[in-house]
């Protein structure tokens, strides 16, 4: 089961560079197609990350907290990811979606490997949509920081690769030490789910509008539906 949990988060953080190296070859002639791609991906994986909070995370996470604490641990979350981004942004750094997609990859591996050790059904769903969400997240990062010259193609690639890493190392970090604390668990859970849906309105969702594009959005649909349909045929 341990090596289960290295290759499923494994497999799910190698969609980050998988994501970059999309981007970096991504190049279609006709511009209104490259803008409804770009776009289309963003909505994806923002569909993918509501189906993570929506079908896997919230669920799991108040099922072991009264309805105050699971709503602070939320709440706080999203806090967290707001106060992150008010401190990058004053920084001046390129690097907001990258940090994006490493405040929602580590809390999930960590839940991950513990749902991995309690044998929760949800466990291979759970690694299955954090894929799924990592690939859009991994292309639109890579976009961001290329539009400074001082981040070369190849560098960015090699460090969303070795970023693959730290899956595995808080997967088993989940499995051995904190599958007999569901409770924490769950807080981390709701944290990430928190963080999740600020990141959606505030980064992902503004982007996904294409003026006089009506397309775009139904990259949403069928993130979501991804992750609709992966939760019936475990629970079924």
């Amino acid at each position: 089961m341990l090596l289960t949990v290295i290759l499923s988060t494994l497999l799910a953080g190698l969609a980050m560079p998988f994501g970059a190296l999309i981007a970096r070859f991504e190049n279609i002639q006709q511009k209104w197609l490259e803008e409804e791609l770009r776009h289309g991906i963003m909505a994806f994986g923002g569909g993918a990350l509501l189906s993570a909070v929506a079908l896997v995370l919230v669920p799991e996470g108040i099922a072991e907290h009264s309805p105050i604490t699971a709503c602070i641990w939320f709440i706080v979350g999203g806090v967290a990811f707001m106060l992150l981004d008010i401190l990058l942004k004053k920084i001046n750094t390129p690097a907001s979606q990258l940090a994006a997609m490493l405040s929602d990859f580590i809390p999930e591996s960590i839940a991950l490997g513990a749902a991995f050790a309690t044998g929760n059904s949800s466990a291979f769903l759970l690694a299955g949509l954090m894929a799924l969400q990592n690939l859009p997240e991994g292309f639109s990062a890579y976009r961001e920081l290329n539009a400074k010259p001082t981040y070369k193609p190849y560098k960015i690639i090699i460090v969303f690769t070795l970023m693959a890493l730290l899956g595995p190392v808080f997967g088993v970090s989940g499995y051995l030490w904190l599958a007999q604390h569901p409770e924490t668990v769950a807080a981390i859970m709701l944290f990430a789910s928190g963080g999740i849906i600020y990141s959606i309105f505030q980064d992902i969702a503004p982007q996904v509008k294409l003026e006089n594009h009506w397309a775009p959005p139904i990259g949403a649909l069928l993130g979501f539906s991804l992750g609709m349909f992966g939760l019936m045929m475990t629970t079924h």
